[in-house]
């Protein structure tokens, strides 16, 4: 970033200090500490962060019905088949990466993060809920609006901000695009974890269970890739912002509008409009009418996502650069300054 110059250092000759007149670096040891409790504070937030995140994930797996995956596998796996989907999307990006390939170590990470985050959002979303169910339908779509669509995509976008974003190895715009879209993965499982065994009866018998758990997780399957498509989003904005510092603010909130409008929008149409299409034609029934939408509107999505990437590409090797795997040539390393 080149930082805007004061009259007085743009004016004077480069042989003059000015230290603490017009500049500043690290020189006392007054200086040290202040860097230092500087550092320090920006650690102690990540970690205080990631810790309360970790305790409200732990008392859904102690008090809620998530633990339910640690003791059936059954219901594990299809925990796991339901965010297949989302992971076929999340691999495509990744391997669309046009430059060099993104080390296992920071995307599983971003991929747990991701998961520990998707606690804040929940507890949020279950808070604000109740003020916006006065309203009936209004008060649902603006609920999708002003509360889940914002909260959620925050909470995946800060999955990458927190560890990736920091890394020497996040080294390009489209960079973003494949840790948001594992950041999305994340937020998707764990969600579906939430959907599919809260909705268990305990008092059904063994394959009831299972019937319940698979139908749900049939349903969750088609609502993954949708999360991966809006972080992906974000998260090219969120690169596009590391390689703009002196706008990156702007075009962080942009990422995340447009992810939070799209997410929302679906949220709000998918109550509407396979509803709709059943009532024009008796031959539609409403599994087909929600695959059909599901389909077509996380097409649209990801055409908005294609584009972009594609246009990234195209720069790329306009530039005549040519892809290098540098997981072994450049050694990984997260940067702590905020």
């Amino acid at each position: 970033m080149n930082r805007g110059r004061d009259p007085v250092e743009r004016e004077t000759s480069d042989d003059r200090d000015l230290y603490e007149i017009t500049t500043w670096e690290r020189r006392s040891f007054l200086d040290s500490l202040a860097v230092g409790i500087h550092r320090f504070g920006a650690v102690s937030l990540r970690v205080v962060l990631v810790a309360l995140a970790f305790v409200l994930l732990l008392a859904q797996l102690i008090l809620g019905g998530v633990g339910v995956l640690v003791a059936d596998p059954v219901v594990g796996t299809l925990v796991f088949l339901s965010v297949v989907p989302a992971l076929g999307i999340a691999v495509y990006i990744w391997y669309a990466d046009v430059t060099t390939g993104e080390p296992l170590s920071l995307l599983v990470v971003t991929f747990l993060l991701a998961v520990l985050f998707a606690m804040f959002a929940a507890v949020i979303n279950s808070v604000l809920q109740p003020a916006f169910g006065a309203l009936g339908f209004l008060g649902l779509v603006l609920f999708f609006f002003l509360v889940v669509g914002p909260v959620e995509e925050t909470v995946k976008l800060l999955a990458v901000r927190l560890y990736a974003y920091r890394s020497t190895r996040f080294d390009a715009v489209i960079d973003g695009m494949v840790y948001g879209a594992v950041a999305g993965l994340g937020f998707a499982t764990i969600e579906n974890a939430f959907y599919i065994t809260q909705g268990l009866d305990s008092g059904l018998a063994a394959m009831e269970v299972v019937d319940e758990a698979g139908a749900t997780a049939a349903v969750r399957s088609l609502a993954g890739p949708g999360h991966v498509l809006y972080s992906a989003i974000a998260g090219f904005y969120l690169g596009l912002a590391k390689f703009n510092p002196e706008n990156a603010g702007p075009i962080v909130i942009k990422g995340l509008t447009i992810a939070a409008i799209l997410h929302a929008l679906y949220n709000s149409l998918a109550g509407i409009v396979p509803g709709l299409l059943v009532a024009s034609a008796t031959w539609i029934t409403l599994p087909i009418a929600l695959l059909g939408f599901i389909v077509l509107y996380d097409g649209f999505v990801a055409y908005i996502l294609y584009r972009k990437a594609s246009r990234y590409m195209k720069a790329y090797r306009d530039a005549g650069i040519e892809r290098l795997d540098e997981r072994e040539l450049i050694p990984e390393r997260t940067e702590f300054d905020p």
